[in-house]
């Protein structure tokens, strides 16, 4: 397994949200790659975009993949839906990934997706099928694979199980359009570990990791039930990327001992 970090989780107003202000730590520390946040970056004049994916390059670590797809004030449910204005973000976002080396881009935006109050939850269900059945060509030119994230549903009333991500990838049925599996999400849902082993060898491509109680970097092996989470992974035949998405207030540390403990559950 590769090993990376979510670094919007602690990033600051100085870095505009992009935590690329910690990038030289975490490849010190040894990480395998970076996941930054998409519509952070590209939200960037050209100018900071560029200077940004300098430092990236200076370091040598690759941003192999990115999460935060949409920005929070883009409607993708509800009445107010603007397809045109959606899908120009998509080709402008997609192609600053692309120019990053990005394979994966995560689909959770909970404020973008959730669907209104009073508005149908079918049609805001069927918006978002319909929307990644637009994005997945977009997304295939600039040879990139959309992971749908199930939210807990304090988040979002929209794709809350690994489960569900599964069923609405299949309704898609677009080959570059998968599934993560985060297991914050999954533990604060209480989703058994059996979905990931019964649908991950066909649909899982990510992961996302933190310690559930209080969504911090994880310290030790018996916090929580971190040994089932590996095991259901295992036998999903999962070998792929995860990433530590956490808050930490000492980085370093806690993304140092986060290492540790992943590399020993991956061996």
């Amino acid at each position: 397994m590769r090993f990376g970090c979510c670094l919007n989780m602690v990033s600051s107003e100085a870095d505009k949200g992009t935590g690329i202000d910690f990038i030289e730590t975490l490849s010190e520390i040894g990480y395998d790659y970076v996941e930054l946040p998409l519509a952070e970056m590209a939200a960037l004049s050209e100018e900071e975009f560029l200077s940004l994916k300098r430092r990236i390059d200076r370091t040598g670590i690759k941003c192999e993949v990115c999460n935060n797809f949409f920005p929070k004030t883009m409607r993708l449910t509800g009445a107010s839906v603007d397809y045109t204005e959606i899908m120009a973000y998509v080709d402008r976002a997609l192609r600053r990934a692309q120019s990053l080396g990005v394979e994966y881009v995560v689909f959770g935006s909970g404020p973008a997706k959730n669907v209104p109050e009073g508005f149908p939850m079918e049609q805001g269900y069927e918006q978002v099928a319909g929307l990644l059945k637009r994005v997945a060509p977009v997304a295939g030119r600039y040879g990139i694979t959309i992971v749908i994230e199930p939210l807990r549903k304090a988040e979002c009333n929209l794709i809350n199980s690994f489960k569900e991500g599964c069923e609405l990838t299949r309704k898609v049925g677009e080959e570059n359009i998968k599934v993560l599996v985060d297991y914050y999400h999954l533990s604060v849902e209480q989703e058994p570990t059996e979905h990931i082993v019964k649908e991950g060898k066909e649909y899982l491509r990510h992961v996302h990791f933190a310690n559930p109680d209080g969504r911090v970097y994880p310290k030790t092996e018996h916090e929580s039930e971190y040994g089932n989470f590996f095991d259901a992974l295992r036998r999903a035949g999962y070998d792929n990327r995860i990433s530590c998405e956490a808050y930490s207030g000492d980085f370093k540390q806690d993304a140092g001992r986060a290492l540790e403990l992943l590399r020993k559950f991956a061996m």
